[in-house]
């Protein structure tokens, strides 16, 4: 159904260079949904982002959507009955929403739109429950891809190829690897709205059944149904809203390539330039960060971002991460709702991510609240996703104030 409208939109002033913030966040019903359809869920997930900030729907100028349908963003846009002046449709898989917010906040801040809706659903699960889908996502044979497929050279594959390399360069070991799922997990425990929330340990991690050496099942992120929607504004909306703004302070996005056989190295992903430009353009450096939120299709996809973001050197990810230091109360709380091992994963995750960041940064993650060591809210977020089988990457950094 469209949303509510209520007023008139305001004007526009034409302004240039305008400050960006995330002011209406929020997520549809998510786990296990069996009755909703993904327009339903998009339509659930705007409301409520609206709801969040306490703005009328007439302000939304611009759509950013991606994931349903012949053209994403027209459809979606139909169905919530808005009718923007600017859309993206930009899709890069897990690193689509990242991406899409740094083109959203750059049209924002040049004046080409006031209010920008990135809206996701997906019914991955309850489809595949109900017999509407037989298998994942394929990537089809054509083009590139087809000196591959006929191997059976999967997405899992890939990533599994691409840890096994980092264990055999740097020496991580696949309890390194494990630690990483045991933290999410940890993390979920604090978070109502997580999939799954009973802890596990590495030896559990390690037991799982195979699923591609060397992730065992635990490794991989669950299967989830799910929608999240973020609503950028320009400054002068923030006076308007009930919730603090948080606002994007720098952006990076990267694409490096599609067959394995043009990754130059297994062990680098395109975060190591996304996350650079990212923090030069906030002015910032990694150790400024209070909280991360990051990709986590597999344990690996967390362990190598963590690096090339910066937070340890090439190599060291793995003894970074066996310490803890992902835990809520660790020394970098990483994935604070659970991420996608284990709190949901309706598919191209990445806008997920931006809405825990906006939370933690507002001091709304309920149990799950990140503090700094003298009590206070984090000041500064980084959210980066990742697409495809380490394809693609955005990174996006937020702040307070």
């Amino acid at each position: 159904m469209p949303l509510a409208s209520r007023s008139h939109p305001r004007s526009h002033s034409g302004s240039r260079s305008r400050r960006v913030a995330a002011v209406g966040v929020a997520l549809s019903d998510c786990g296990r949904v069996d009755e909703a359809t993904p327009y339903a869920l998009h339509a659930q997930a705007a409301r409520r982002a609206l709801a969040d900030c306490g703005l009328d729907r007439e302000v939304i100028d611009g759509i950013a959507s991606a994931g349903l349908g012949t053209l994403a963003p027209v459809e979606v846009a139909e169905y919530l009955g808005l009718a923007p002046r600017w859309v993206d449709s930009t899709s890069v898989g897990g690193a689509t929403w990242e991406v899409m917010a740094a083109h959203a906040a750059e049209a924002i801040a040049a004046g080409r739109a006031n209010a920008v809706l990135l809206v996701y659903g997906s019914t991955a699960r309850a489809d595949i429950k109900a017999g509407r889908r037989t298998s994942n996502l394929s990537f089809g044979a054509r083009g590139p891809l087809q000196f591959e497929a006929p191997y059976g050279h999967s997405l899992i594959a890939k990533y599994a190829m691409a840890a096994r390399r980092h264990m055999h360069e740097y020496g991580t070991t696949l309890e390194q690897l494990a630690s990483v799922a045991v933290q999410a997990r940890a993390n979920a425990a604090t978070n109502p709205d997580a999939m799954f929330r009973t802890p596990i340990t590495v030896d559990e991690v390690l037991a799982g059944p195979m699923i591609a050496d060397p992730f065992t099942k635990l490794h991989c992120c669950i299967r989830s149904d799910g929608g999240c929607a973020v609503l950028l504004a320009a400054e002068e909306y923030v006076a308007d809203c009930a919730s603090e703004p948080v606002w994007v302070l720098g952006a990076g996005e990267h694409v490096s390539h599609t067959t394995m056989s043009e990754w130059e190295d297994f062990t680098v992903s395109p975060a190591a330039v996304s996350g650079r430009l990212a923090f030069e353009r906030a002015g910032i450096r990694p150790q400024d960060v209070d909280v991360a939120q990051i990709y986590d299709a597999f344990t690996y996809m967390t362990l190598v971002t963590l690096e090339d973001l910066g937070f340890c050197a090439k190599g060291e990810g793995g003894a970074y991460v066996e310490e803890g230091r992902l835990l809520r109360t660790g020394a970098l709380p990483t994935n604070t709702d659970g991420g996608g091992l284990s709190a949901q994963h309706p598919g191209m995750r990445g806008l997920f991510l931006l809405v825990e960041a906006v939370r933690q940064l507002r001091g709304e993650a309920g149990p799950g609240q990140v503090r700094r060591p003298d009590g206070t809210l984090p000041e500064l977020a980084v959210a980066s996703g990742t697409g495809g089988w380490f394809c693609s990457s955005g990174t996006v950094v937020l702040g307070r104030g």
